[in-house]
């Protein structure tokens, strides 16, 4: 791939093609030296070639799709991972700006999002990792990230996006939220009958604006809930109790919080008082087999 006499902007196309990670940023470093080849005699081998490469690292690309394994590897899977998936234009990019800190290209031109874009959410201190996967209908689309998420938003606008998504969901176990978009051009009365009707067919959703910001708050909570685990905080005797949640599993015990803080930890313990949904009183005084409940506290006292 000589870069003789070629122009800055063909240089820095090169540039990435070299640096890139994955065959998505070759092929869109590929489209962009295309795009800057010059277009007389003594460039016709090269800008041929480049076709050529083209073509190629696309039925590539293609096919790794089609087997549903992820093609894009740059992409580390965290303990709660989300992916939003849904058609162009439906506000994938601008949800992902809402709930993380992400800031994806916004654009209303279609297929704007050519590869995964990832962003981390902090939701009452805990860290979740989003992730928009390119227009469902795109030739970028990765289903095998789909497949392999922990929880997928169906972005959509209007109730016949839901079943052409879900059709493209065969394979995935995730759970899965519908996040209404665009309900700021609707009144009460229509937010209502939308609302009534999702209910009746049982879906777990939430009617959202990305212009407004409208149930915002209210779709992360859902995120976190579709991993079933809870959030226990500790405290010392007479201090404030602690500012990050321990992260467990639903049906966990007094005993498995202390093992999770220190393996042995609760052979120490001479008494526990608990705060919170799963105690009588505040200050209850608890055994270690005492089953625990999201946003519990958790006081020990050592011997």
């Amino acid at each position: 791939m000589a870069s003789t006499n070629q122009s800055p902007a063909y240089l820095k196309a090169q540039g990435k093609f070299f640096s890139a990670n994955t065959d998505e940023e070759r092929l869109e470093a590929l489209e962009g030296m295309i795009k800057e080849c010059p277009k007389h005699k003594s460039s016709e081998n090269m800008l041929a070639n480049l076709k050529t490469r083209y073509k190629k690292l696309k039925v590539k690309i293609t096919k790794v799709k089609k087997s549903g394994k992820s093609s894009f590897r740059g992409i580390k899977k965290e303990d709660m991972q989300i992916a939003i998936i849904g058609f162009a234009n439906s506000g994938k990019s601008s949800l992902l700006s809402d709930l993380t800190n992400a800031q994806p290209k916004i654009s209303e031109m279609q297929f704007t999002t050519k590869k995964p874009i990832i962003g981390m959410m902090n939701h009452e201190t805990i860290n979740m990792q989003i992730i928009e996967n390119p227009a469902i209908e795109s030739e970028y689309y990765d289903k095998g990230l789909t497949n392999t998420a922990d929880t997928i938003i169906m972005l959509v606008e209007n109730s016949e996006q839901i079943n052409k998504i879900k059709e493209k969901l065969k394979k995935t176990k995730a759970e899965k939220i519908v996040a209404f978009n665009k309900t700021d051009k609707l009144n009460e009365l229509q937010k209502r009958k939308l609302s009534a009707t999702l209910q009746s067919k049982k879906y777990n959703f939430v009617l959202i604006s990305t212009k407004t910001k409208e149930n915002i708050e209210q779709l992360k909570e859902k995120i976190f809930q579709t991993f079933d685990k809870i959030r226990v905080y500790t405290k010392e005797p007479g201090k404030e109790k602690s500012p990050r949640p321990i992260i467990m599993k639903q049906n966990s015990t007094v005993k498995d919080v202390a093992e999770k803080i220190l393996k042995g930890f609760s052979e120490k313990v001479k008494e526990t008082k608990i705060w919170g949904p799963s105690s009588k009183f505040p200050g209850q005084k608890i055994g270690l087999k005492h089953k625990i409940k999201d946003l519990d506290i958790v006081e020990f006292k050592t011997r």
